[in-house]
């Protein structure tokens, strides 16, 4: 992440779940796949001079698609 901020998978905005836009004030959101089936989020923030990105949460793979409401087959 140091290196490429943008190293993740890049969520949508409408899939942003509004307790990281409350709690954080977050208008753009980003996940890395873990090893174990754990997602790392994080936010991207900054200016031309700094970049600065910012985890949010480290969840399992259920918690992950209950905060992010995806429907389970």
């Amino acid at each position: 992440m140091k290196d490429n901020p943008e190293y993740g998978i890049h969520i949508p905005k409408n899939r942003i779940p509004k307790e990281y836009i409350k709690n954080y004030d977050v208008n753009n959101l980003w996940k890395v796949n873990l090893s174990g089936a754990w997602r790392m989020i994080y936010t991207i923030r900054g200016s031309k001079i700094e970049i600065i990105s910012l985890i949010l949460d480290i969840i399992n793979h259920r918690d992950y698609e209950n905060k992010f409401k995806y429907k389970k087959s």
